[in-house]
């Protein structure tokens, strides 16, 4: 028994080492066969199944080579994949040499999966239509995205990239080449020209030899760009993941160019008209989400710094973020607001590709630059802005500026909107509703503690004079310019002083009194008390007409009416002035004040020499001002009772006796 035994595990064992040595030797001849297997008589078949599959011509032209396993290795020798027939470029790729990673697994469910595409001089033809349709989808409904292969690594010798994007107003060629080695490690150089978003562009940089087009793919690679897109030009260096969507980035960069505004057509973001600029910062992109840190730069000969986040996951962009100037040039203002900006340098001027402004109105001063508040429904924005220093200003005691700037759904609001204004503060809120057509604007600000002696600075003699100044401005209108939106405002305007000081010599100037003025001129000037003053105007349809116009002091009291026009920029007032003392050649004429805002006129009114009948006009329209001084802050006067001023503004001294 024990030797039957044996030998039936002898049998078991032989038969079993057989059936191994069978195992391992199909094996070995499967593998050989793989190994050695003439792949390229398979190229014609692939040709045919490939072409049938997506509805176009392939093949590749010279050999083919694979080599198995979980993710395959396919080499083609000569490779030509043509584009469907609504394409400009009539090859998606057409190279020299292609080597292809493909894995087996996703084959089965219908994706294909490329982890490595290397090219040998490939011409390729990138295309997508505005329905969806693209070049590079594999299927014979190029507008299906399941039928787009996921890319990992792509790698491009010397070759040549056509991509066009009508939706985008892209129509762009990339030329590529690979140098063998660098001394700044990014070995694939390219130069790209064409348009983007409609803008003549061109470009040029390095970047990593792997191109990574997937965010499965692990790592960034680096990337350096010089480019010029119409009046921009942007430097930046850096590190990039999935360029395919364009996802994460952290570069630094420098951009410049002549209008800030000019982004909007680059990238979307709405920004206001500025002089030329040059700016640099750290650019961190994450996803939809754009954030600009450390911005430093200068705008015109104005600093600027702070940060800004672009938000475009929303259903409309966000803009947020905080900036700042230490200084600010006012002239910078003027492309803000419509007016032009003397700190562009002449060449940039000259090189300009914008449409030339038309010429200004005649005798005009209020801006008349159209703006495109259309723009203001493309995003919305949460951003505050402030400078500490505004310098050169012509005419205007402009000294500090502050405003939060909110911008939802077309509706922009600088609310609040603070201005640092002779000393003292002009605040309040004021809006623009793109929404309407054309644009309405609405502004609501009120004036506190405005020095008299720091208003007009350029006009020597004021600088004596001590007071406060109060007011509030309440206007609305409609237009796309600033000039447009005041000829057609409605609403009022007052301004009110108390007790203070004020030139004599200006009175005198005003009450045209010739043996004072000489006296003065001599001798120079000296202050006179100030009781109270008050400029209140009605405005209807861009018409001023006044309320009431009342200064009182101890010597003169002027009684004023009439109107001005923001329409016509014209002007059209009487001053009664009526000296409280005696002087042989007082001419005791009213004073009119005509011409318009660019060249005003000043001289006595030859046909109204009895002044004393305007006085008694004037004081018809001075009661509604009795409710104004009680609202608005009379200065520093501690009995300054403006109430009881106008009551008794137009009564002589001699008379009150």
């Amino acid at each position: 028994m024990t030797t039957f035994t044996h030998a039936l595990s002898t049998i078991r064992s032989t038969r079993s080492g057989r059936i191994t040595a069978w195992v391992l030797g199909v094996l070995l001849v499967v593998t050989l066969a793989v190994v050695f297997f003439p792949w390229d008589w398979l190229r014609e078949p692939l040709n045919r199944y490939v072409s049938d599959q997506t509805g176009r011509q392939f093949e590749i032209t010279r050999r083919l080579d694979v080599k198995l396993g979980r993710t395959t290795r396919i080499f083609a020798d000569g490779i030509e994949f043509a584009n469907p027939s609504w394409a400009r470029e009539p090859y998606l790729v057409r190279a020299e040499a292609a080597e292809v990673h493909i894995r087996l697994w996703p084959l089965f469910f219908g994706r294909v999966e490329l982890p490595v595409v290397s090219l040998r001089q490939p011409r390729l033809g990138l295309q997508v239509e505005p329905d969806g349709r693209r070049t590079w989808a594999l299927g014979k409904d190029t507008s299906d995205e399941s039928k787009v292969p996921l890319i990992g690594q792509l790698l491009v010798d010397q070759g040549v990239l056509s991509y066009l994007a009508p939706a985008k107003g892209a129509d762009i060629n990339v030329d590529f080449a690979l140098a063998a080695e660098t001394s700044s490690g990014l070995p694939l150089s390219y130069k790209a020209r064409g348009k983007w978003k409609g803008e003549s562009f061109i470009a040029e940089g390095r970047t990593g030899g792997v191109l990574q087009l997937s965010a499965d793919t692990a790592g960034t690679f680096p990337l350096e760009i010089s480019a010029v897109a119409g009046r921009t030009r942007l430097k930046a260096n850096g590190s990039i993941t999935n360029l395919a969507e364009f996802g994460n980035m952290d570069a630094d960069f420098q951009l410049e160019g002549q209008s800030l505004e000019d982004l909007y057509k680059l990238v979307g973001v709405v920004l206001p008209g500025t002089p030329p600029y040059k700016l640099q910062g750290k650019l961190d992109k994450q996803g939809l989400v754009w954030a600009v840190k450390q911005i430093k730069g200068v705008l015109g000969k104005s600093d600027l710094s702070g940060a800004l986040t672009f938000d475009r996951s929303k259903p409309v962009p966000l803009l947020t973020g905080k900036v700042q100037s230490r200084v600010l040039d006012f002239e910078d203002l003027g492309p803000m607001i419509g007016l032009p900006s003397d700190n562009a340098p002449a060449a940039m001027q000259k090189n300009t590709i914008a449409a030339p402004k038309p010429a200004r109105r005649a005798g005009r001063v209020l801006p008349d630059s159209k703006l495109d508040f259309a723009r203001l429904k493309a995003m919305d924005a949460n951003v505050e802005y402030s400078a500490a220093d505004i310098r050169h200003v012509k005419a205007l005691p402009l000294d500090s500026m502050s405003a939060h700037i909110k911008l939802n759904s077309g509706l922009l609001e600088l609310d609040p909107v603070k201005l640092g204004v002779a000393g003292g503060q002009l605040a309040g809120r004021l809006a623009i509703n793109s929404a309407t057509s054309p644009s309405t604007m609405d502004a609501r600000l009120d004036a506190r503690a405005i020095q008299l002696n720091q208003l007009f600075p350029t006009i020597e003699s004021t600088k004596s004079s001590l007071g406060r100044i109060s007011g509030q401005v309440d206007l609305k209108g409609q237009g796309n310019s600033a000039a447009q939106v005041l000829a057609t405002s409605t609403g009022n305007v007052a301004f009110l002083m108390g007790r203070g000081e004020i030139s004599n010599i200006l009175l005198e100037f005003m009450g045209l009194d010739g043996g004072e003025i000489i006296k003065f001129l001599v001798r120079g000037d000296r202050n006179v008390q100030l009781r109270c003053a008050v400029a209140a105007f009605d405005v209807q349809k861009g018409l001023m007409t006044s309320r009431a116009i009342v200064l009182d002091t101890v010597d003169t009291v002027v009684n004023g009416r009439g109107q001005v026009s923001l329409a016509d920029e014209t002007l059209d007032l009487i001053l009664y002035p009526s000296p409280k003392d005696v002087s042989i050649l007082s001419l005791r004429s009213p004073l009119k004040i005509g011409g318009t805002f660019g060249a005003p006129t000043a001289g006595p009114n030859k046909g109204a020499l009895a002044g004393r009948a305007g006085i008694a006009l004037a004081l018809a329209a001075i009661n509604p001002l009795l409710a104004l001084a009680a609202t608005i802050e009379t200065g520093p006067g501690k009995d300054a009772d403006c109430s009881e001023v106008l009551k008794q503004a137009a009564v002589p001294k001699s008379r009150m006796q």
